[in-house]
């Protein structure tokens, strides 16, 4: 690494470990993962209300590692209990260490263990963020880091079904992940100095020369931003940063003046931007590639490629129609998917992960393994959920069923209309290892305890009707367990690897595990009445032909047929 005074520009900045450029990057999670619509924490003065709320928590707090638990948030942001409970837990869901001890802790020590007051006014900061709008929005203008934003266009929303809008701006017009990356460098770029001002501390100066910034400060940064480059592992900041790059680790490294520290970051934010500006042109001008990241996959063929990947962004399962499609552990590279734009298919994600989202999906059973993270399901219609995942969000939803595992309270936001959940109703032989591997406890259910937050999401800038910011959203009521069903997923690990789950590793409630063993019991004496019963061959066969005939008629009817295609096929 260059000396201070001899510094590389970013773009050619490099590790020991490899020769090729690194640049920064926005983590994506906190932005895709880690906002909530509850407007007390929505600041928008820049750093004028969070300072105060800063030395408020530090004052609360004890100890250098500075917590705040949940009593301490709720009383600085003056919000309630939950609320501040909510906070901590999608804080855990979304943190850049994963040996944090939020992130570490038990589901029911989140609220005591807290969260490192540096982190969390990273979080509150970021509150402000507006996602990206599809490209070709005709209120484009509300792009714009505006706060609050208005529209001549109120209403728009509300006249759509959450498919109807995603189909109103169709897959080509929707942000590809380096719009994604631009717009959050962008918002970085913009609000850089109050981020490194709510970090830095006060020494004796004039000006800008009075903020400084130790090492340890900087790292929290890692909760927003990376320097890494695709097939390489997420460099810590300090060790990328020319002024502390040579420190001596016996040493406490001397804290930096913040403007310094501002300028260099802007140098790499700048750097990547162009990047971005570089690459985009390059493919518009060049053929494009199976490979790359940004490639639309909407509404392919059942016999194209179905899913693109990067090691440093999520795999995409996109474009799946009328079919079934198993994605296993060896099948999927990184951490995260996304499945986007899939109608009328059943669709098994059997592996371990950190994060899953489902948007703009429609008439489809989508089955996620194990998500040690979060997941989020946003515009889709008349889709079953089963999923096992230490959390969930629910957004802008029609008529769908989710069949949970989750360790933490659901979360349901936005307009969301006619949503049922259950407890968790499948199992498949690699399960409890994948659980076990991603920090879900099984004997932890929360599935019946949603929490609704507001009708409009104050992140996303499409253009709301006037008068519903304070609505809440629309309750998810519980599956009548008469109606309950288990789930069978075939075997696809048959010839591979085999777990020992055998069973649904989540407990069912009282009353549907009585309902399923109702429906058990009332299958069985079926079938020995029909065995008992004195038939002659021809009886024998019209009950046979009748009975298969219906069967016949119900799985064409629930579009299960396509899975004994599928299966037949395989």
């Amino acid at each position: 690494m260059a000396e201070a005074d001899e510094q590389p520009p970013p773009s050619t900045l490099s590790t020991a470990s490899s020769t090729a450029p690194i640049y920064i990057h926005p983590r994506r999670e906190p932005f895709q993962h880690g906002l909530l619509p509850i407007s007390k924490l929505i600041f928008t003065d820049g750093t004028q209300t969070l300072l105060p709320i800063r030395d408020k928590l530090l004052s609360l707090t004890s100890g250098s590692a500075h917590r705040a638990n949940f009593e301490a948030i709720a009383e600085a942001l003056q919000i309630s209990h939950e609320h501040a409970r909510l906070v901590l837990e999608t804080i855990a869901s979304v943190l850049h260490s994963d040996s944090d001890p939020i992130v570490t802790a038990k589901p029911s020590e989140i609220g005591s263990v807290g969260v490192n007051v540096f982190d969390l006014m990273l979080f509150l900061h970021i509150q402000s963020y507006k996602r990206l709008l599809p490209k070709g929005h005709k209120d484009s203008a509300a792009v714009a880091d505006v706060w609050p934003s208005t529209s001549a266009f109120d209403g728009f929303l509300s006249a759509l079904s959450p498919l109807q809008l995603v189909r109103s701006n169709s897959r080509r017009f929707m942000p590809s992940q380096a719009d994604e990356e631009a717009h959050q460098l962008s918002y970085l770029q913009k609000h850089l100095g109050n981020i490194l001002s709510l970090l830095a501390e006060s020494v004796e100066g004039d000006g800008e020369e009075s903020l400084v910034l130790s090492m340890e400060k900087l790292e929290h940064l890692g909760f927003l931003i990376y320097f890494g480059e695709k097939g390489y592992e997420r460099i810590p900041l300090s060790q990328n940063a020319p002024f502390f790059a040579n420190s001596d680790p016996e040493m406490p490294a001397v804290p930096v003046p913040a403007a310094q520290v501002h300028d260099w970051l802007l140098e790499n934010i700048a750097s990547a931007l162009e990047r971005i500006t570089e690459r985009a042109s390059a493919k518009e001008n060049g053929p494009s590639s199976a490979s790359d990241q940004d490639v639309p996959m909407a509404d392919v063929a059942a016999s194209s490629v179905k899913s693109s990947s990067t090691s440093r962004g999520p795999s995409f399962i996109e474009g799946i129609s009328k079919s079934s499609y198993v994605r296993l552990p060896n099948d999927i590279k990184g951490s995260s998917v996304k499945v986007v734009n899939c109608h009328e298919s059943v669709i098994y994600i059997l592996a371990p992960l950190k994060y899953a989202t489902v948007y703009g999906c429609s008439d489809a059973t989508i089955v996620l393994g194990a998500v040690g993270k979060a997941v989020r399901i946003e515009h889709c219609e008349r889709v079953h959920v089963i999923a096992a995942a230490k959390r969930i969000c629910i957004a802008n939803c029609r008529e769908c069923i989710f069949f949970l595992g989750v360790n933490q309270t659901p979360l349901l936001v936005g307009d969301n209309h006619k949503l049922q959940v259950a407890p968790y109703n499948t199992f498949y032989s690699l399960l409890e290892e994948h659980l076990n591997q991603v920090g879900i406890d099984p004997t932890i259910n929360r599935w019946d305890a949603p929490v609704a937050l507001g009708v409009v999401d104050p992140h996303d800038s499409l253009s709301h009707p006037a008068g519903v910011s304070d609505v809440q959203t629309e309750f998810a009521i519980p599956v009548d367990p008469d109606q309950f069903t288990n789930f069978l997923i075939p075997n696809w690990f048959e010839g591979q690897h085999s777990g020992s789950t055998k069973d649904n590793p989540f407990p069912l409630p009282d009353a549907y595990l009585a309902s399923q063993q109702r429906n058990h019991k009332n299958l069985e004496e079926n079938k020995r009445m029909l065995k008992d019963t004195e038939l002659d061959e021809t009886r024998k066969r019209e009950v046979a032909t009748a009975l298969h005939a219906c069967f016949k008629d119900w799985l064409y009817a629930s579009g299960n047929i396509r899975q004994l295609y599928c299966l037949q096929g395989d």
